[in-house]
């Protein structure tokens, strides 16, 4: 089988990261000026899909590092339901990749109206998002063929957490993503095997993550679902032991992305527990009494999760295809999916 469009977007992941990072400093530069003039104290997310998932990092991100609270609005408060919003002193952010989904944009528009400071997050800045947001930072990944969003994710992410580096002015955030093409190079050789024998005829698993790392277990969650048929879903090791743990039995599968982060210690103490109901743990850490999985050095608290998911990519692409699935083309999805 020749290459899929899905391991060809992976590896350009590194050149993507690059990109979006240096053709958008101008727009950051500025945008971080009229950000610490407005002092925002909501922001407010809008996007479905992985760039649901990009927001929800976003939002970790966000609280994290500045202090100011993040909350998701559902696009249909303006598309479907017309309600004129209140948001005072409020940056919206917008995320999508195509920046088509009239959604979206009726939501964007609805911020702009309600006086919001208004960003799109997309890789075309001629899509009506674009258009409608007061600015736009473009993903400058290219091209993106595969029906699974990869390489725009990552860049999601990563034109967020830029902004919010230059809004803070946080210079360790700054550095780490000065540094994060050549670590996102480094992480796709992280070999993951032992994951895709355990899974190669699994029909489910859970995915555990913390703060950002939460965010990246849904995204994970959704790409085993689109690209493998395994119904995977998302939890925080915060919640799986109220109620999602009662299914958990001998050789049931587990992700765990535990990142070196203030709740590394928690999140490895669930695992253990997890692995004494009969689990079959898997973690991102150097955890000798666990299945560990080769993962990059810390680069920073904010970013470690986004490497995770790189490492995942390489490995999520070819177990679809060890499975017998072609996952440039996942049955009944489409790439751009338009929503009201």
């Amino acid at each position: 089988m020749s290459q899929t469009f899905m391991a060809q977007e992976i590896a350009e992941i590194p050149a993507s990261v690059s990109a979006c990072l240096t053709q958008n400093a101008g727009p950051l530069d500025a945008l971080s000026t009229t950000l610490q003039k407005f002092d925002p104290q909501l922001v407010m997310t809008v996007a479905r899909g992985s760039s649901d998932h990009a927001a929800s990092y976003l939002k970790y991100a966000c609280e994290i590092l500045t202090g100011v609270p993040v909350a998701s609005v559902g696009p249909s408060i303006a598309s479907v339901y017309a309600t004129q919003l209140r948001l005072p002193r409020t940056l919206s952010l917008s995320i999508s990749q195509s920046g088509q989904s009239p959604d979206i944009v009726a939501m964007t528009r609805a911020a702009q109206a309600a006086g919001a400071i208004t960003v799109a997050l997309t890789n075309n800045p001629e899509s009506d998002l674009a258009l409608e947001s007061g600015h736009c930072l473009p993903l400058h990944c290219g091209p993106e063929r595969s029906v699974a969003a990869t390489k725009s994710f990552v860049t999601s992410v990563v034109a967020g957490l830029a902004l919010l580096a230059a809004w803070h002015r946080d210079q360790a955030l700054s550095e780490a993503l000065d540094a994060l093409p050549d670590a996102c190079a480094k992480a796709l050789a992280c070999d993951w095997t032992p994951l895709s024998e355990r899974l190669v005829r699994a029909p489910a698993l859970y995915v555990l993550g913390r703060g950002a790392g939460y965010a990246i277990a849904s995204e994970i969650a959704l790409k085993f679902k689109e690209t493998s048929a395994i119904h995977a879903e998302a939890y925080s090791a915060a919640e799986v032991l109220h109620g999602p743990s009662a299914l958990v039995e001998d050789g049931f599968p587990i992700l765990g992305l535990i990142c070196e982060d203030a709740a590394r210690d928690g999140f490895a103490t669930t695992a253990r527990r997890l692995q004494a109901q009969g689990a079959d743990v898997f973690v991102t850490a150097d955890l000798t009494d666990l299945a560990a999985l080769p993962v990059m050095a810390p680069l920073h608290p904010l970013i470690d999760p986004l490497l995770r998911v790189v490492s995942f990519y390489a490995f999520i692409e070819a177990l679809a295809r060890r499975r017998g699935l072609d996952p440039d083309t996942p049955r009944h999805l489409r790439k751009i999916t338009e929503t009201v």
